[in-house]
């Protein structure tokens, strides 16, 4: 089942980075071939229904915000695999890593055989990376197109937003943004290449219209520390410990 409207919105992100749906579909038929039966998504819904979730992005706020985290040791993480080599060097495991392969292999490589959940997902562009999926203890697949067997189709398009989407298909409580600054500017832990940046803020505009639709119909609670983005309610640290509390 996809969310009511997505296919609209695939389209408009086919037309606007000039994918090959064609190429998406083959990527997510390999990734179902490599993946093997599990009852991951059961994890999945213990983990996030009815809870309060914090989704992990590499934005400029990433750095000011890996001290608080450090202090919500219970709070469910969801994290875009960009984030994940800082968050693990600053000895906070992610309970669920959301990622299309582009974050640092040795970091998801060390971390593949804990308790961490991975959520991997199928595109044109990551067909030669799948494999890797292999060295991943607890992992399910998804993809932007049709869903079918081992392959799932929650919505979102950047690894940051599809953890937002992530969260509200299992129906979380709340959602909180933190790292995760749609705009003009990159994270330095993205390590996007100079000549990938206009690219970059072309994906991170496509995710901040995406999360914006999301909070128009979705019914968990919103909210962000990061740069401030229309349907979550902006929130100081302060008032997130009161949030979470």
């Amino acid at each position: 089942m996809m969310i009511l409207g997505w296919k609209k919105r695939y389209k408009e992100i086919l037309n606007e980075f000039k994918y090959a749906e064609k190429e998406d579909k083959e990527s997510a038929i390999i990734l179902n071939s490599i993946l093997k039966k599990t009852n991951v998504n059961k994890k999945i819904i213990n983990l996030i229904k009815g809870k309060t979730v914090l989704v992990i992005g590499s934005g400029p706020s990433l750095a000011s915000a890996i001290p608080k985290l450090k202090n919500y040791k219970k709070i469910v993480k969801i994290a875009a695999d960009s984030s994940i080599k800082p968050l693990v060097a600053n000895g906070i495991i992610p309970d669920i890593i959301v990622t299309d392969l582009d974050g640092d292999v040795k970091t998801l490589e060390k971390i593949g055989k804990t308790k961490c959940v991975f959520v991997v997902h199928a595109h044109g562009d990551n067909i030669e990376k799948l494999e890797f999926v292999k060295k991943f203890k607890n992992c399910i697949g998804t993809t932007q197109s049709t869903p079918f067997d081992k392959i799932e189709n929650y919505g979102g398009f950047t690894d940051g937003d599809r953890g937002v989407f992530l969260a509200n298909h299992f129906q979380a409580k709340k959602i909180i943004l933190m790292g995760m600054d749609f705009g003009d500017q990159i994270g330095k832990y993205s390590e996007t290449k100079r000549s990938d940046r206009k690219r970059k803020l072309m994906k991170l505009k496509r995710g901040e219209s995406l999360l914006k639709w999301l909070s128009s119909f979705t019914k968990a609670e919103l909210f962000t520390t990061s740069k401030a983005i229309e349907g979550f309610k902006k929130i100081s640290y302060k008032e997130l410990d009161i949030i979470i509390t």
